[in-house]
């Protein structure tokens, strides 16, 4: 691919999080450095238990190493922290991305967005269990911010460094960072664009367990509301309720000719959930508020 001169002279720093994957990472790391651009490498080493550290010190990375497993996102924050570059690309450390698509992002990233996300295209996901529940993450992102979200939870994305460090306390330490620096720079009002890219088969064995992180993954679900806007999860809840409360009413009225205990119960309850709602959006906008 032919590089443009504002590529060329930007600073770049590729950030890639890896716990055990001494495997791939030798070679994640040399194909990154081969490419002709200004950039430098970071490879967090997130307690792994193999020569993930030493195999990318040899192959040319800046290698900060943890302790300790704090997980995916606690590692991508430790590697922004230590970046020296304008630009900020992140990048998995199992082989399944493609070196060359740096390229892609970042130029895309100069056409005057902020954060550019590699978003997966059809047959790259892992398996249909994932790919089924990216595809409800992006519907329930597209409606909660009013953008179209391609690829809400892809890690491969570059981002505009002093941007992306006004979210960094936002961030979890999970593998959810990516849903949640997506969804605060919709909110702060950044652009985000997505870059359709390929991803290959990982090398070795995936860190995400099915049934623990199902169920986390439902609760980021719930997380992306209150994180955006959470009136538009409130809100819906509280009418729905409000309704079934109507509902009840109307029967009780026209055969028992009486207001239940069960109508009060649900009539209350709708609007304790709505007012929740607007304390929950207040604090929202103040933890926004504290960012800027």
């Amino acid at each position: 691919m032919k590089l443009s001169e504002e590529v060329v002279k930007l600073k770049i720093s590729v950030v890639i999080p890896a716990k055990n994957e001494a495997a791939t990472i030798g070679t994640v790391v040399e194909t990154v450095r081969a490419l002709a651009l200004d950039l430098e490498v970071i490879v967090v080493d997130d307690g792994s238990d193999d020569d993930t550290g030493i195999i990318s010190s040899v192959a040319g990375a800046i290698v900060i190493k943890h302790p300790y497993s704090k997980g995916n996102g606690a590692a991508i924050k430790t590697g922004a922290r230590h970046a020296k570059g304008d630009v900020l690309v992140f990048m998995d450390g199992d082989g399944q991305h493609d070196a060359d698509s740096i390229v892609k992002l970042v130029d895309r990233l100069l056409s005057g967005h902020d954060l550019v996300v590699g978003s997966r295209q059809r047959g790259s996901q892992a398996n249909v269990w994932r790919g089924t529940a990216n595809r409800f993450y992006n519907w329930l992102a597209t409606y909660m911010s009013g953008h179209k979200v391609s690829d809400l939870t892809s890690g491969f994305r570059a981002v505009r460094a002093e941007k992306f460090r006004e979210f960094i306390y936002l961030l979890p330490n999970g593998f959810s960072y990516p849903t949640t620096s997506t969804m605060a720079f919709f909110r702060a009002g950044y652009s985000v664009a997505y870059e359709p890219i390929h991803v290959a088969k990982r090398v070795g064995t995936s860190h995400i367990r099915p049934l623990k992180d199902g169920t986390r993954f439902v609760l980021i679900i719930f997380k992306i509301g209150t994180l955006y806007s959470p009136l538009k999860i409130f809100a819906p809840i509280s009418l729905l309720i409000f309704m079934l409360g109507m509902g009840w009413y109307g029967y009780t009225l026209s055969a028992f000719d009486k207001f239940t205990n069960m109508s009060a119960l649900l009539f209350t309850s709708s609007a304790m959930i709505f007012l929740m709602g607007l304390i929950s959006e207040q604090i929202t906008m103040l933890m926004y508020k504290r960012s800027e």
